[in-house]
């Protein structure tokens, strides 16, 4: 900063951007636990103000959907080329009452999954 040392408004200036610029950066990815709550909102150990519905994010899998797979996608081919053996995998959709593992991601909570007991 010696080459500002005559100029005290441009040397002001740097201190506040870097000041600035560090704040931004100190808000590292945190992980909490949250519930579904009975009207859909969320939420959290960290922030127990509830969380309505539709202002949180959900990870697609979390969401609900459902995953197919066939004995012909893991061979490579069949025979006959249809699939000699197939699956299909609904995931549960979140639902109140459901504890959720929460990443925070600046302001916004996403909820990655649904967190059980073992």
């Amino acid at each position: 900063m010696d080459q500002f040392d005559g100029h005290p408004g441009t040397a002001k200036l740097a201190q506040v951007l870097d000041k600035r610029t560090s704040q931004k950066t100190e808000s590292p990815l945190t992980l909490d636990f949250g519930e579904i709550q009975a009207n859909g909102s969320l939420k959290t150990n960290t922030f127990p103000v509830p969380i309505p519905k539709g202002d949180y994010t959900i990870c697609r899998l979390a969401a609900g959907l459902t995953l197919s797979t066939s004995e012909q996608s893991w061979l490579g081919k069949s025979p006959s080329g249809v699939p000699l053996h197939s699956h299909s995998v609904m995931i549960p959709a979140v639902k109140a009452g459901d504890r959720v593992l929460v990443a925070w991601i600046q302001s916004e909570a996403v909820v990655i999954d649904v967190i059980e007991k073992s």
